[in-house]
């Protein structure tokens, strides 16, 4: 047998767990990547705006270098055009600005303005713009890098035809982007932690009932056929039919394998009670053909009466015959020969022949009139026949008898009821067993199992009433129209 990991990678447990994981990470990871980039397509917009706006108005103010220095236009940035702070090597110390405004001429190189010369800042802008009439016939700014740092720049092109470069750094927003990431992770990651703790102690849940199922069928193939599949706190649709389907199966299982033992303890005690009943005569025949081949039956009289001893027990031996062959054929369901029977008529035919057979018992028959019903007429002669047989047997020839019929509720009731010794509970529960003689009575123990067939062939049920010192009734019920027998 194959072993099964509960709780390895192929469980359905784990599965689950990291279909969801995984679905929620690709979740996490577009929508990371959507808002981020929308994030910093909206903030490149603004600075980019900024850029634009800037442009079109010295553009369109149509003055020049001269002028801008004498009208001081660029106040504004002045605080950007201080001189330099210098380290002992001559290095500029500043951080980079924010912004970076400077003035080129036609090859790129950068322009003093208000007779200060360019900072590293704006040297490094220039160098990063080596064709300033490319960037100021494009609409849109471009990324540049000055200093390892990155910009958006944008140009415009006075009248003397100096270019202004116009710059803004965009530093701070990839900082800022770069932190969003970093914090989305982090709360992705916190995200997906909590979901595959929350779906495996939900799938936990949601599979215990196949894990009963598991271990209700590992006990039952162990031998337990009693146990079921108990039901859940909180089951799902599918779950509790898929419950109450391997319940119905398991007892189905459980009752075909009861009646399969039953029925295997039954053969097992009819074949040994045949083999017993059979015996008997067979041992007395062979007992009286010892006798007549050692010569021991010399007078005529006792050849006679071994003769008759033998043919006595070869009638037996053929009656037990016939009815073994009755139940056998009663086992495997014959097709009836169906007509309209008067059952009425049987019964007065019954008590007929017991009357001629006992005359000194007493005979009541309470069967006025016709009661009709569909029913094989040869089985239920027999079925009668084997009920007064059962009292002339077992009762005294003073013993009165009662034969009845009647029809109630749709059904025919069939009766024989004596006054005899009547039987025990534990008798009277197995009356009906093939072979079974109460106190070891005579007769071969098959009539009332012949009957209950024939019965049952019918679609009809036999009961017993009895108690000690109160007689044995016998009823038959039987339906008006009974079901093809297959």
């Amino acid at each position: 047998m194959r072993r099964i990991h509960r709780h390895g990678i192929h469980s359905l447990r784990a599965k689950l767990t990291a279909a969801n994981v995984g679905l929620l990470a690709l979740g996490i990871v577009v929508a990371t990547a959507v808002s981020l980039m929308g994030m910093r397509h909206y903030l490149l917009d603004q600075v980019d705006a900024e850029l634009t706006k800037m442009r079109d108005s010295l553009g369109s103010s149509q003055l020049t270098l001269r002028q801008i220095d004498s009208l001081s236009v660029l106040s504004v940035v002045s605080d950007r055009l201080m001189p330099q702070n210098t380290d002992t090597h001559g290095t500029d110390t500043r951080p980079a600005p924010d912004s970076i405004f400077t003035a080129v001429d036609g090859r790129g190189t950068a322009l003093a303005i208000f007779d200060v010369r360019p900072t590293d800042a704006q040297r490094g802008l220039a160098e990063a713009v080596p064709d300033p009439l490319a960037l100021t016939t494009d609409t849109d700014p471009h990324d540049v890098t000055v200093h390892g740092d990155t910009y958006r720049a944008t140009a415009t092109r006075l009248t003397d035809g100096t270019y202004i470069l116009l710059a803004t750094s965009t530093e701070a927003l990839h900082k800022g982007i770069a932190k969003a990431l970093k914090l989305d992770l982090a709360v992705g990651t916190l995200l997906l932690a909590l979901l595959a703790c929350l779906t495996l102690f939900s799938v936990r849940q949601r599979m215990r009932p196949l894990e009963d199922m598991v271990e209700t069928s590992s006990a039952i193939a162990e031998g337990d056929l009693t146990r079921r599949v108990p039901s859940s706190h909180h089951p799902t649709q599918e779950v509790e039919q898929l419950r109450l389907a391997l319940n119905s199966m398991l007892h189905q299982v459980e009752t075909a394998y009861r009646t399969r033992e039953h029925s295997a303890a039954q053969l097992r005690r009819f074949v040994a009670d045949a083999s017993h009943e059979l015996r008997t005569p067979l041992s007395a025949i062979r007992g009286y053909l010892q006798l007549y081949d050692q010569g021991m039956l010399v007078e005529p009289e006792e050849r006679r009466r071994a003769w008759d001893r033998m043919n006595g027990e070869v009638d037996r031996m053929g009656r037990l015959v016939d009815e073994l062959l009755t139940l056998a054929r009663l086992d495997q369901r014959p097709e009836l020969r169906l007509r309209g029977v008067d059952v009425s008529r049987l019964v007065r035919d019954s008590a007929q022949d017991l009357s001629a057979q006992q005359p000194g018992r007493p005979v009541t028959v309470e069967a006025d009139g016709a009661v009709l019903v569909r029913a094989d007429e040869s089985g239920l002669r027999q079925v009668l026949g084997n009920l007064v047989a059962n009292v002339r047997t077992h009762t005294s020839a003073e013993v009165p008898v009662r034969l009845g019929v009647e029809r109630v509720d749709g059904v025919v009731r069939l009766s024989v009821e004596d006054k005899g010794p009547g039987l025990g509970p534990e008798d009277a529960a197995r009356v009906f067993d093939r072979f079974f003689r109460a106190g070891g009575g005579a007769g071969s123990g098959l009539g009332l199992a012949i009957v209950q067939g024939v019965v049952r062939a019918h679609g009809g049920e036999v009961s017993v009433r009895t108690a000690p010192g109160e007689g044995l009734a016998v009823t038959v019920t039987l339906p008006a129209r009974p079901k093809a027998c297959v």
